[in-house]
């Protein structure tokens, strides 16, 4: 004859951890999981141009040749448009520094930028111009995390003039000088 008292313990036993399991593994009515951002720091700058970006500015003789008149200054040119995107570290901001080398002797060139056009963020505020020095000078300051958009139309456009001011006029030479103008996105 069988034991089924023996085996009737050991199957209640089996059933209650298996009931036990079950209820220390059951679902709530919430439950969470963690994602992983991560965003790059970005400082990028570009120079956008439907024409070329390397351009003449040539003056002139005196209109109709006459003597004792002062050159002609160049139309100024506002072919240019600076684009950069820029994600900050912290509340530091960024700026767009610019310097020419080399300079030309009596000639001063003066450099504006407009307010930005198209992108969103914090994009910079420009200066009200100056004349271009071998040294860095912001020309476009508090720049936060933004992006003007790409390409010409878009961002800040820039405007070059050309003067042969009467105090520099002794230093003038005749002759061509490329001048390569830097611009360079740096934290403030």
């Amino acid at each position: 004859m069988k034991n089924y008292f023996t085996l009737v313990p050991f199957t209640l036993v089996v059933a209650l951890a298996g009931l036990s399991n079950r209820a220390l593994a059951q679902d709530t009515q919430t439950d969470n999981h963690q994602i992983s951002v991560v965003v790059p720091t970005v400082a990028l700058l570009d120079l956008e141009t439907s024409a070329t970006r390397n351009f003449t500015a040539s003056f002139t003789k005196p209109a109709n040749d006459e003597a004792g008149d002062k050159i002609v200054a160049p139309a100024a040119n506002s072919t240019i448009w600076l684009n950069y995107t820029s994600i900050q570290t912290g509340t530091t901001t960024k700026k767009v520094n610019v310097k020419a080398t080399p300079l030309v002797d009596g000639i001063d060139i003066h450099l504006v930028a407009a307010t930005a056009v198209g992108g969103a963020g914090t994009k910079g505020t420009p200066t009200a111009g100056f004349n271009l020095l071998t040294t860095d000078q912001a020309l476009i300051s508090d720049i936060g995390s933004a992006y003007t958009a790409s390409g010409p139309t878009s961002g800040h456009q820039l405007t070059y003039t050309f003067i042969a001011d009467d105090a520099n006029y002794a230093n003038l030479r005749s002759g061509s000088t490329t001048v390569t103008v830097t611009y360079t996105l740096a934290d403030n």
